[in-house]
């Protein structure tokens, strides 16, 4: 049975930011040092993504004695997905301490 629960804010940073350059094949340490997660988050988010049919992965060869490296792109469903997304909210900053009458100006 396949669950189709809405994306989490995580993925859709993900998302996001392959969108910028749909078709450009991009590494999984790119990703998440551009959406500011750890491997333990990130990948797991692409497994999700290319589940659901919004990434494809392929494997890239390393120089001699390197590990192959996985690349991830958007499919056509994933750039129809994204298309859909909101813009993206800007950060908001730290609240304001909230002061006193006396303590203001």
């Amino acid at each position: 049975m396949r669950r189709n629960r809405p994306l989490s804010a995580q993925a859709i940073s993900v998302l996001r930011a392959l969108a910028a350059e749909p078709s450009r094949w991009r590494y999984g340490y790119d990703l998440a040092a551009e959406v500011h997660l750890k491997s333990g988050s990130l990948y797991p988010i692409l497994v999700r993504l290319a589940d659901r049919g919004l990434l494809e992965a392929t494997w890239e060869s390393g120089p001699e004695g390197r590990p192959p490296r996985h690349l991830y792109r958007l499919t056509g469903a994933g750039r129809e997905y994204s298309a859909t997304l909101p813009a993206a909210r800007a950060v908001r900053s730290a609240p304001r301490p909230h002061l006193r009458p006396s303590e203001g100006s």
